[in-house]
């Protein structure tokens, strides 16, 4: 039913997976389509949900950049405006989400784990949002969720400076909750996540419910306004056209 995602279900639990894994599990319109059709024809079940992407190398790797190189900027608040719309159907998701971060987060992919409840990381993962090496800002909901869960400072050192961050420096700034070494990662994910299904999920549900409740509405709107806006810069075309190349950019900083 969907070319880009695996779902199964192992006891309460339900495992959602990017599947790409020859493009390290990257976001374009297709895929985020069929996750928000997965989570609206299934938001009513209610179950503990997983997330996690296929293969060895990434969770989500961020956004397809050779499909973003050439949008407008019309085009890029639709896209921005997309992924927004998806992961906000994770977020308000009636029961906990859980990120198993098994490789690659980086960009749409730390984003998508940051509006999940539940961060599990893999040793020798990384994560961070380093879209300003592209010319441009997170378009996802970073600039909001970084600042909420790890403060504004770090928050502006990940996102100003676009630097990786190492699993073991992802516990320490708070950003994940436990680091798990195990060769199996989503079993050893499970294992942890079985301390939840013993518990009421009408309860849970309740808890996340009152969590949850606040209007993130008008800092995504000027977020994904500000992301378009750069796709009518040089430094927008001259950052993506860089890292199709493999090449070092030269942004345009000055008049």
């Amino acid at each position: 039913m969907f070319s880009n995602l695996e779902i199964k279900e192992e006891g309460s639990l339900t495992i959602l997976a990017i599947n790409r894994p020859a493009q390290l599990n990257s976001l374009d319109t297709e895929v985020l389509q069929e996750m928000g059709k997965w989570l609206g024809e299934n938001r009513d079940q209610g179950r503990i949900l997983i997330i996690t992407g296929k293969g060895e190398k990434a969770f989500v790797a961020g956004a397809d950049i050779a499909a973003m190189k050439d949008m407008t900027p019309l085009e890029a608040e639709q896209f921005s405006s997309l992924g927004q719309r998806v992961f906000s159907l994770l977020y308000h998701w009636p029961a906990p989400t859980i990120a198993a971060i098994n490789g690659y987060a980086l960009g749409g992919g730390c984003e998508l784990s940051l509006f999940c409840d539940f961060r599990y990381m893999k040793k020798g993962a990384k994560i961070g949002q380093p879209e300003i090496t592209l010319g441009i800002i997170p378009g996802f909901g970073g600039t909001y969720f970084l600042k909420k869960i790890i403060g504004e400072a770090l928050a502006k050192d990940l996102i100003f400076t676009g630097r990786l961050l190492s699993a073991e420096e992802a516990k320490e700034y708070g950003l994940v909750h436990m680091i798990l070494e195990e060769e199996d990662f989503l079993s050893s994910v499970i294992k942890h996540v079985k301390n939840l299904e013993d518990k009421s999920l009408l309860a849970l549900r309740s808890a996340k419910n009152t969590i949850n409740d606040d209007d993130i509405s008008q800092a995504l709107i000027k977020e994904r306004t500000l992301f378009a806006e750069l796709f009518s810069s040089h430094d927008q075309k001259e950052g993506m056209s860089a890292f199709l190349e493999k090449r070092k950019p030269n942004f345009k900083n000055s008049d």
